[in-house]
């Protein structure tokens, strides 16, 4: 395969030898593959005992099976399965002029029917990948969920990403009936409907022509938008430093294939700091008014939810360490928030983040006939 660039620290650059080493190659010969080392060899053999009809073998095993003659019965060996999914790409070793040698580890195990059959059909499916047009190197990122993953954990993640997404299906019917309810064009959207609650805005139809109407914000509406510009100004002052600061010390300190890939790299993460920026202001202005605005039970639990499944798929999933870290943002955030709903009381005419407000209307008097 084509060996990966190496990554270099970019202020100092490549060592003469290796320059010199450069020079002496040709242009083609740094994009030609190379011999790799495979340095892991895992071997399963079967020990349970099974009985198969001989005209209903399953295919998985039969072509596992090899069969020897004695007198006049027929027996056959024991099934020796050779591990693929194990062997990962990151862990090929390039083969070099200068290598006098290499490392080996053989690892030896027992394995049950019902697993060889899993992995047998586990391993067909990573390899049929490739044949539906996926590279070596997402096919090896498929590959290492189901061999750097715990079984019993891979089976939890299933499970929750299936319940997941039969919450968000009934989110969605939920919404749908809700708008239904009011009355609302199928055409209008739910960022419309936030920004009418946001600025105020009334939109009456006259005939086929409409007519947009602005209110005035309320005195608590007003601190709110205060306090939140507030906090915003000061995260601003600590996370701009600090992803400057973090490029920098990345650029002295990290090694990387070029400028371009550090470049991208303090991008991304200074798109997570930001991120984590607009998470807090809300925390804020909690603290500035000593409450916490009125949020549904249901609409709780599905942010709840949302929170911290995020942090399931981040173990199994092979990511960058920044990425992975940025996962755990809003379980931060959310945490905080719980203290915060339990040190402060609930205050109804406080406008949420959906731009709604729960205040009780106060009864109508009775009309005298």
């Amino acid at each position: 395969m084509v060996p990966k660039p190496e990554e270099v620290n970019l202020l100092t650059g490549e060592s003469a030898t290796q320059q010199i080493e450069a020079e002496k190659k040709p242009t083609s010969a740094l994009d030609e593959p190379v011999s790799h080392w495979r340095p892991r060899l895992t071997l399963n053999v079967m020990v349970d005992d099974f009985i198969f009809d001989g005209s209903s073998l399953p295919a998985d095993v039969h072509r596992y099976m090899k069969m020897i003659q004695l007198g006049k019965t027929v027996h056959y060996l024991p099934i020796l399965f050779i591990d693929q999914l194990s062997n990962r790409v990151k862990d090929l070793m390039v083969i070099n002029r200068s290598t006098t040698e290499l490392p080996l580890t053989v690892s030896y195990d027992k394995i049950s029917l019902g697993r060889l059959r899993f992995w047998i059909h586990m391993q067909d499916a990573v390899f049929s990948l490739q044949q539906f047009g996926f590279s070596e190197k997402d096919a090896d990122e498929v590959k290492g969920i189901f061999v750097d993953t715990n079984l019993y954990f891979l089976a939890l993640t299933f499970f929750v990403a299936a319940f997941h997404l039969l919450f968000d299906f009934l989110a969605f019917k939920n919404d749908i009936s809700f708008w239904k309810k009011k009355k609302t064009m199928i055409g209008m959207s739910t960022k419309l409907w936030k920004v009418k609650k946001a600025l105020k805005m009334t939109v009456v139809w006259r005939g086929l022509r409409p007519q947009f109407q602005f209110g005035t914000y309320s005195e608590s509406e007003r601190k709110t938008e205060e306090y939140d510009t507030q906090a915003m100004r000061y995260l601003s002052y600590l996370l701009y430093p600090l992803c400057v600061g973090g490029a920098v010390y990345s650029l002295l300190n990290v090694k990387y294939k070029s400028w371009y890939s550090w470049l991208i790299n303090s991008f991304v993460n200074g798109v997570y700091a930001f991120g984590f920026l607009f998470m807090l202001p809300q925390l804020f202005v909690n603290y500035k008014m000593k409450s916490v605005a009125h949020l549904p039970w249901k609409a709780f639990t599905y942010k709840a939810f949302n929170t911290f499944i995020d942090d399931v798929f981040a173990f199994i999933i092979t990511m960058p360490t920044s990425h992975r870290l940025a996962c755990f943002r809003d379980d931060v955030v959310f945490l905080v928030y719980l203290y915060q709903r339990w040190l402060y009381p609930v205050d109804k005419s406080r406008v949420n983040e959906f731009g709604e407000s729960y205040e009780e209307k106060p009864p109508r008097k009775p009309r005298a006939d």
